[in-house]
């Protein structure tokens, strides 16, 4: 099962990825050096939107889609003013 996940991070932009294990990837991001290098500077972050997925393909596909959209966009799709 993949997860498809939307962290707001401390400077209220967003960032998306995928993982497998939601809990741990979202503890990376705030505590690790295996979280990304994106997030690092702007913890904590806070997970704001996640959906499940079946496989790795169709996780990676709605990424790069969700990845595309606009910042209003990507509000509208976590309902976050």
């Amino acid at each position: 099962m993949y997860h498809l996940y939307i962290l707001r991070c401390s400077d209220k932009s967003l960032y998306t990825g995928i993982t497998t294990d939601l809990k741990r990837r979202v503890a990376e991001h705030n505590t690790s050096k295996l979280g990304a290098k994106y997030t690092a500077g702007r913890r904590p972050v806070k997970l704001v939107y996640s959906k499940k997925f079946k496989n790795r393909s169709c996780a990676s596909s709605e990424e790069a889609r969700v990845k595309s959209l606009s910042r209003e966009e990507k509000k509208k799709l976590i309902k976050i003013n």
